[in-house]
């Protein structure tokens, strides 16, 4: 009997250890738990069950509902922040497909399929002219992505008239009484699976990607690339082809934020997307990406996204500002890089 008790401690002692080591190399997953934690203790409890809000099924998918598209943003954000840049134009892009998708379907009647090809390949035009810039010209990322955010954010309120687009807003196109039927079911949880279309949409895309990064040569060239450039050309890697292709799948994952930023509100905002580039990073470093590049990945990326999501809702529960949860998340951010920093030190 004592022998069987001391090969049980054993066992949970190991357990424990492996879990601990778990932690220190993921210490994004570390901080997840942290937060949660947090939000248990933060949170009013419920009338109905007696238990923190925070751990009820209802809340949770709420904040993968209401983070899907930064989700979807930061996705995108992953894969050109291992290769060692950045994207600033992502909400700016989205606030374009939004109101794009949204002119095509709710404006000019398109039907749902020629609309979702035309608006994703809008997202892939401005990752491409962003990657172009950067690849062959060798503009910086800031820079060059700088340049598209202002552009794309002009497009939008050009294409628009700079005001929102819904049904019975203008005459100058050809409304529709109602939105269409997709805005509402990307917006309703599914019977049996308990979740919203767009929710669904973030874990597909993630995993897609996840699988992308990790099991492909694409992602081994993001990698190598970001951990050094010229070590990487030299060993015959097209660099300038790997950051073209980074930047075009950013841009075209900006724009399905999009369309689901659109299927939400029921409209087409011009200024939709307003600093999510911030939100998309900071999941993106928050999880444990590294901005130099070269280290990082999507599963970091999913933790970092639900970190954000839960601590904006801790501090929306408790009745935060929303200027206050900005500076909030910048606090995050630098608190996340040093940290990053001291790891490699």
């Amino acid at each position: 009997m004592r022998e069987d008790t001391q090969t049980k401690t054993l066992h949970i002692l190991r357990l424990v250890s492996r879990v601990v080591d778990l932690l220190g190399n993921f210490r994004g997953l570390a901080a997840l738990i942290a937060v949660f934690m947090l939000g248990v203790f933060l949170t009013p409890r419920s009338y109905d069950t007696g238990l923190p809000v925070f751990l009820t099924l209802r809340t949770q998918s709420d904040v993968l509902f209401e983070y899907a598209e930064f989700g979807i943003l930061a996705t995108g954000m992953t894969l050109v922040i291992l290769t060692g840049g950045i994207d600033l134009s992502v909400g700016s892009v989205l606030g374009f497909a939004a109101t794009l998708f949204s002119l095509l379907t709710i404006g000019f009647g398109w039907s749902l399929a020629p609309a979702l090809i035309v608006t994703i390949l809008a997202g892939c035009f401005a990752g491409t002219v962003s990657g172009f810039l950067i690849s062959r010209f060798r503009m910086q990322p800031f820079v060059a992505t700088l340049a598209m955010m202002v552009a794309a954010r002009g497009a939008a309120k050009w294409i628009s008239g700079g005001i929102k687009v819904q049904p019975g807003a203008q005459t100058w196109y050809c409304l529709q009484s109602r939105t269409p039927e997709f805005y509402e079911w990307m917006t309703q949880k599914l019977p049996r699976v308990g979740i919203q279309p767009i929710t669904i949409l973030f874990i597909v895309n993630i995993l897609i990607m996840l699988v992308i990064v990790r099991y492909t040569r694409f992602g081994r060239y993001l990698y190598a690339i970001g951990g050094n450039e010229e070590a990487a050309r030299l060993s015959g890697i097209s660099v300038g082809r790997v950051k073209l292709v980074a930047y075009i799948l950013c841009g075209a994952m900006a724009a399905l934020a999009g369309i689901s930023n659109a299927a939400r509100l029921d409209l087409g905002d011009p200024e939709a997307g307003f600093t999510y580039e911030l939100d998309a990073i900071a999941a993106v470093v928050i999880g444990g990406t590294s901005l130099m590049g070269g280290r990082g990945g999507m599963f970091l990326t999913l933790v970092g996204t639900l970190i954000v999501g839960y601590i904006n809702k801790i501090l929306s529960v408790r009745g935060v500002e929303e200027a206050f949860r900005l500076l909030a998340k910048g606090g995050i951010i630098v608190a996340a890089v040093l940290i990053q920093q001291s790891r490699k030190e």
